[in-house]
């Protein structure tokens, strides 16, 4: 299994054969076309529907919520929170992404996504706070979470989430483009490196392979 980061929410995970990109707001020049597309909600920096037609091939399965489904043409499948899909030997399963104490994510709008497939689990959080549903995850290895604070949570909160979550690594997201800095993402890997005995990876284009 390999993870890529673009920036800001934007991932590309090789996995059982299989290309999956989850918010491609960012992706590169010539793509890899994808075999999965999830998409956490219907904000322009995570339903960006020209990059979705890129990456679309005649097969690809484009997972997401009813509000992107709205923006994106033609065979979408459409989840909400607890919902899970099998896709060969890839299980998708959609989670609750909100904010408590702001506007910008109602709950029930977004989602965010556990990718099971060879054997790990990979939490996407989506555009979220720390909310009491992380507490009920099960199992991650490799946790993306939004870091850069306004829409999302904070370096701080963050951390704090990651404490529940336990996951083995975990990555900063949502920061260098829209909103949130490297300096942000640096201050979460200080905390939770100081505060748990989860890994903190700052991708910065390199892969991850975790095979």
């Amino acid at each position: 299994m390999k993870i890529r980061w673009y920036g800001h929410a934007s991932f590309m995970i090789e996995t059982d054969g299989k290309i999956i990109y989850i918010d491609p707001y960012i992706i590169p020049k010539n793509p890899n076309k994808a075999d999965i597309i999830l998409i956490t909600h219907e904000h322009y920096d995570h339903c960006d529907t020209n990059n979705i037609e890129k990456l679309r091939k005649l097969n690809t399965v484009i997972i997401t919520t009813d509000g992107a489904a709205n923006k994106i043409k033609n065979g979408v499948a459409i989840v909400r929170p607890d919902d899970t899909l099998h896709i060969n030997n890839i299980d998708i399963k959609a989670v609750h992404a909100y904010n408590i104490n702001k506007y910008f994510h109602k709950k029930g709008d977004g989602v965010g996504f556990i990718i099971g497939s060879e054997g790990k689990r990979i939490y996407h959080s989506g555009d979220t706070d720390f909310i009491p549903e992380m507490k009920n995850l099960g199992d991650i290895n490799i946790a993306l979470m939004a870091i850069g604070g306004k829409y999302t949570m904070n370096a701080r909160e963050a951390a704090d989430a990651v404490k529940v979550i336990r996951p083995d690594i975990a990555i900063p997201m949502h920061w260098g483009n829209v909103v949130g800095s490297r300096e942000d993402a640096k201050i979460f890997k200080e905390i939770v490196e100081r505060e748990t005995n989860t890994k903190v990876l700052i991708l910065d284009g390199e892969e991850l392979d975790i095979s």
